[in-house]
């Protein structure tokens, strides 16, 4: 069911800028609609950490989520990120992306308050009953400076529209708990793990890389599916690179030069973020350029 509503290999989208650093919704047309030609994703997430929800307005957002459902073939699924640290700030937006046409909510966990996991459920449970909605939780401790436990993710569980997870943890024992003890699909959310993730019961990605190569990604995905370990490793090895390239630095900003590099120029970085310095970016773009994610780039 979550697959249906949220997609299988989902890409966590940038938001293109112009060069004066006002959102390009052209730009946002043409990357959603090249992201998901042929099937590559079959789901997007606007308005995620990649997206850099922190530096755009709530006015933005919507802009920006009408721009891509508008641009997306059929069956495509469009999630909108929602989640703030602040529980009405956060129904605020995840009633105007109802509004808007998503297909579903991305909420992660309210970050620097550090509230208890009673406080967590309660932020959750009032997002998911402001809209009719599903919901897939956002589990990324290392932003936000806490963690869901799995006892919290049980009784969050028992919500109708809590139906998913995007988990960022790197805890198979945790995860593989939780997937045991409820009916939560898990989504992986650090591209090194989605090989590990999906062979303890993950149903699909929701993934950085994807920009690149969620061609690589399903077929990956696909073979650990149907009984073919030896092709799903192989492709999990090749894909190691790609990841370690792309989170040298934040993924907006090293996703925004490798689409450069593409042929798919998405403008800057909004501050705080800062573009690559010359070494940075021959560095990133050249070991992708040797995993067969990008062509080769002139060094600059």
């Amino acid at each position: 069911m979550a697959t249906q509503h949220f997609g299988r290999i989902i890409t966590a989208m940038v938001t293109p800028f112009t060069s004066q650093g006002a959102v390009d919704l052209d730009r946002t047309r043409e990357l959603a609609a090249w992201l998901t030609a042929d099937g590559r994703n079959d789901g997007l997430v606007v308005g995620g950490t990649t997206g850099e929800s922190a530096t755009t307005s709530d006015r933005e957002k919507a802009e920006v989520l009408r721009a891509v459902i508008d641009a997306v073939p059929p069956g495509v699924r469009v999630t909108a990120g929602v989640g703030t640290s602040d529980t009405g700030h956060s129904i605020a937006l995840a009633r105007a992306a109802e509004a808007a046409g998503a297909h579903g909510l991305l909420v992660v966990t309210p970050y620097y308050s550090k509230p208890s996991q009673a406080g967590v459920v309660a932020h959750f449970r009032a997002i998911a009953d402001s809209t009719a909605l599903p919901v897939m939780l956002y589990d990324i401790p290392g932003r936000t400076g806490i963690a869901l436990e799995p006892a919290t993710l049980v009784e969050l569980a028992e919500h109708e529209r809590i139906i998913a997870v995007k988990d960022a943890k790197s805890d198979l024992e945790s995860s593989s708990w939780v997937m045991r003890e409820t009916a939560l699909a898990y989504y992986s959310g650090e591209d090194a793990m989605n090989l590990p993730l999906a062979t303890v019961g993950a149903v699909g990605v929701v993934s950085v890389i994807g920009h690149f190569v969620a061609d690589r990604l399903r077929r990956m995905l696909d073979a650990q599916r149907d009984g073919d370990p030896d092709t799903a490793l192989a492709e999990h090895r090749a894909l190691l690179p790609v990841s370690r390239a792309v989170f040298r630095a934040q993924a907006a900003v090293t996703v925004k030069a490798a689409l450069g590099a593409l042929g798919h120029p998405v403008g800057p970085v909004r501050p705080p973020l800062i573009e690559l310095t010359p070494s940075e970016r021959n560095l990133i773009l050249g070991e992708l350029a040797q995993a067969n994610a990008i062509p080769e780039v002139a060094p600059v």
